[in-house]
């Protein structure tokens, strides 16, 4: 049982972008992928049949199955794609394919940012831990269970994601957030460092970076109206955070994805 990938797109809708996601792929015997839709609208391929993508929809597909997504450029697509390698838990995986979509609500941002964290972290038990609140989850979808979606603290950081979400392309500050969710910002900061490991406003920084990594590899945007767009300060001080976060300037990331995109 292992956790291969798990990703986070946000608003897909550049053409470079869509070309890429709606590429009709499959993955390899043993494999399954959940899609969960936060926002947008489109299709979902899954071998010969298509689905209507709404925000709080769940697809599973197991690995050998052809399947694509076609985002409705006129509604960006957000979404979470979660890869398991799990072949002793195949037939639950095609019992769920048979259920697509799976209508699970949109409040389960907080579930797969957990999810992601700690299936991309070094420490092995933490590995092990997300893939199992993945199997509890798609458990619970085949036993018929009514799924609860996040409260209490939790949906506190589910509307401090979602927030930030949405206000990535703005200039947002650490009260701004705490405000939103009506914490005070202290505790706010001690709550989101001890369920997601990180503080919100490295969070959010890394939000933009990845939304920097998009319009990089899939507009023609400049450098420069990049970091504008992402509310930088400077062109430089983007620059700087760009290459300490992926090892490589801008404008390299930008020349090395479209070779591998083949543009």
């Amino acid at each position: 049982m292992e956790l291969l990938d798990a990703v986070f797109v946000f608003q897909m809708h550049e053409q470079q972008e869509l070309l890429w996601h709606q590429r009709v792929h499959s993955h390899e015997k043993g494999q399954f992928e959940l899609h969960y839709f936060v926002s947008g609208s489109g299709t979902f391929s899954n071998a010969h049949n298509r689905y209507a993508i709404s925000p709080g929809s769940l697809f599973v597909t197991t690995g050998e199955t052809i399947h694509s997504i076609e985002a409705n450029i006129e509604e960006s697509l957000t979404y979470y794609a979660t890869l398991l390698y799990c072949p002793e838990e195949l037939e639950l995986a095609r019992r769920l394919e048979t259920m697509n979509p799976i209508k699970v609500g949109t409040n389960w941002r907080f579930f797969f940012e957990e999810v992601r964290d700690k299936g991309l972290s070094q420490t092995r038990e933490l590995r092990i831990s997300a893939c199992h609140q993945v199997l509890g989850l798609l458990y619970n979808l085949s036993a018929g269970t009514r799924v609860e979606e996040v409260k209490g603290e939790n949906i506190r950081l589910e509307k401090a994601i979602r927030y930030m979400q949405r206000h990535v392309f703005d200039k947002v500050d650490l009260q701004m957030i705490a405000n939103h969710v009506q914490l005070d910002h202290s505790y706010f900061v001690r709550l989101f460092k001890k369920r997601m490991n990180t503080t919100p406003m490295q969070y959010y920084s890394n939000l933009q970076l990845e939304a920097a990594r998009a319009l990089l590899t899939s507009t023609n945007l400049s450098v420069k109206e990049i970091a504008d767009k992402l509310q930088f300060c400077s062109e430089f001080h983007f620059s700087k955070r760009f290459k300490q976060s992926t090892g490589t300037s801008p404008s390299a990331y930008r020349k090395t994805h479209l070779q591998l995109l083949g543009t």
